[in-house]
């Protein structure tokens, strides 16, 4: 029983200790790393104590390390480098294994330091950079160069020095934060290793070939660089009409594997031919044959789905504005394809979206040209079905005397309403063909008091002649006015309602009646949009000022007064037929 209890507590122990290591801050670790290093490279002790301060440098160097999070499980694969490079560092005695080396953790502790929000950490990691860049440049790359001896006072500075620097960093304050590798610049920290290595090189070739001194070949190798960092500096961005290598490496970057311009304005062609949203995406997609690293994928949206290519292992899924795109590829996709890959998602994305807010609007206006077809129709039935009211009124308060007068009525205004019953049904054929239709002012005029001559509405006109007007604008606008102004009196029979026509200069119709104002908010919205009535849709002037608008026409209210209102249908100054309703 004991002999399972003690594994068990090892194994317990062991847990608990990682859990310890766990909580250090990164920064205490990359302390305890450059010590361990500072020992191993510039004390002078026996082989074995070297290679063990070495050994434990590198264990420190993977309890810091940004690259790989401590509670990872890693792969056997990934895990022969990490071995590889320890059994480099401690069993190669070599001052150009430990150059490079250091130049590799100055890269990574530059790219970590580029990575920082925080003072403390910054600072922390700006010393570690310094120090690695001191210990190779004033220790280990002179001993690279020839057998030389070091001046006494530079062992020392270097020797008890700089391990000030180290100290230093056990004592700043250490955030506990790591940070995630994809957080970390490795473009920056990439090319400061390279540039650490150019350094290196430059100065031994200097040493190699003018056979000078090492301070020397160090100050010439630093001026060449400087020179050569200002001339980049100015070809990344120039002044004088050259694009620049920034925008030939962007552009480049862009264009991974794929012309990206070309494919772009493909796509803004078949936007511009497909008007379904998914015949489009599958469209899109299916131009996608130039990218090489994509061997298909899979997409959906709320009405389909489908795919393009051929199935792979790898996939990386994106979704935008209501479209899933699933990118499937041979091998798992490197971080600038992976941009590149959410930039194509993102773009369709955004074409989808147009498409399906152009689909929407087409199906909106249709339901509208439906609702406006029927308003109208319908308030012209009203209309045609107050006339007969009317006319049934009359019949009924008709005495025997006016029997007469009542069949020459009926005669009359029958063929007129069924006339105008007839015209309702074909705006269901031709609407078009019937907003157009004119006839003469004197005819119109004529009809339309025989229409009301009992309803004891006041006509005046000027000057009537055979002057053209649109009959379905004038019949609808003038019944949907005075059935407004005669409903008015079904409260106050004193009310006057008058109806005013004139041709010259403008061609207008003016319906005014001396009852109550419309109020504030109905008629700064009586035109414009679909107002509260208690008697039928309140559509029949909306309706009415958007037919004038198609006409040419406006209607408007100039007089909103107790005691007199007044509705205006006007000719514009130059008439434009089929503009649009206001």
């Amino acid at each position: 029983m004991n002999e399972r209890a003690e594994p068990a507590s090892h194994l317990a122990w062991l847990t608990s200790l990682a859990t310890r290591f766990t909580r250090v801050a990164p920064g205490r670790w990359l302390g305890l790393m450059l010590l361990a290093l500072h020992v191993a490279v510039v004390f002078d002790a026996d082989t074995t104590v070297t290679r063990a301060f070495l050994l434990a440098h590198y264990g420190l160097f993977l309890l810091w390390q940004p690259l790989v999070r401590s509670e990872t499980r890693i792969e056997p694969r990934l895990a022969f480098p990490v071995f590889a490079m320890a059994a480099l560092l401690v069993l190669v005695d070599s001052t150009w294994v430990m150059a490079l080396w250091l130049a590799i953790l100055a890269g990574l502790v530059g790219a970590v330091a580029a990575s920082q929000n925080e003072r403390g950490p910054r600072l922390a990691y700006l010393l570690a950079l310094a120090y690695l860049l001191a210990l190779l440049l004033a220790w280990v790359l002179p001993q690279s160069l020839g057998g030389a001896s070091l001046p006494d006072e530079l062992r020392i500075a270097v020797r008890y020095g700089l391990l000030l620097l180290p100290a230093a960093i056990l004592f700043l304050p250490a955030s506990r934060q790591r940070s995630a590798s994809s957080t970390l610049d490795f473009i920056y920290g990439l090319m400061l290793s390279l540039l650490i290595m150019v350094m290196a090189l430059g100065a031994f070739a200097v040493v190699a070939v003018a056979k000078v001194s090492y301070a020397w070949a160090l100050v010439q190798t630093l001026l060449g660089m400087a020179a050569l960092l200002l001339a980049l500096s100015w070809l990344w961005n120039p002044r004088a009409g050259f694009a620049g290598l920034g925008q030939v490496t962007s552009r480049y970057l862009l264009s991974v594997g794929l012309p990206f311009e070309g494919w772009a304005q493909r796509l803004a062609t078949l936007a511009e031919r497909e008007r379904d949203p998914e015949s489009f995406v599958r469209d899109a997609l299916s131009d996608l044959h130039e990218l090489t690293w994509i061997r298909g994928g899979r997409w959906q949206a709320a009405r389909g789905e489908g795919g393009f290519g051929e199935p792979a292992e790898h996939a990386v899924s994106h979704a935008f504005h209501g479209l899933t795109l699933t990118w499937q590829s041979t091998r798992s996709l490197t971080p600038a394809l992976a941009l590149h890959v959410r930039l194509l998602s993102q773009l369709l994305g955004y074409f989808y979206a147009a498409k399906v807010r152009e689909q929407t609007l087409r199906e909106q206006a249709y339901s509208q040209a439906i609702h406006d077809t029927g308003a109208r129709l319908t308030h012209d039935v009203k209309n045609i079905l107050q006339s007969l009211k009317t006319l049934l009124a009359a019949a009924d308060i008709s005495t025997p005397e006016d029997s007469e007068r009542l069949l020459a009525l009926i005669k009359r205004q029958l063929p007129q309403l069924a006339t105008r019953l007839s015209q309702t049904v074909d705006k269901l054929r031709q609407p078009v063909e019937m907003d157009v239709a004119h006839i003469s002012a004197q005819a119109w005029w004529t009809t339309l008091q025989t229409r009301y001559e009992h309803d004891d509405v006041q006509f005046f006109a000027e000057a009537i002649d055979d002057t053209p007007l649109p009959q379905d604008l004038f019949d609808s606008v003038v019944d949907n006015l005075l059935t407004n102004a005669l409903r008015k009196r079904q409260g106050q029979l004193e009310i006057a309602v008058e109806v005013r026509l004139t041709l010259h200069p403008l061609l207008s119709l003016t319906v005014t009646d001396s009852g109550a104002a419309a109020p504030e908010h109905v008629a700064r919205n009586l035109f414009l949009s679909p107002v509260t009535s208690d008697f039928g849709l309140g559509v029949g002037l909306y309706q009415a000022a958007r037919q004038a608008a198609r006409s040419g026409y406006r209607l408007e209210l100039p007089d909103n007064q107790a005691g007199r209102v007044a509705f205006r249908l006007q000719a514009t100054d130059s008439p434009q037929p089929g503009i649009s309703a206001p």
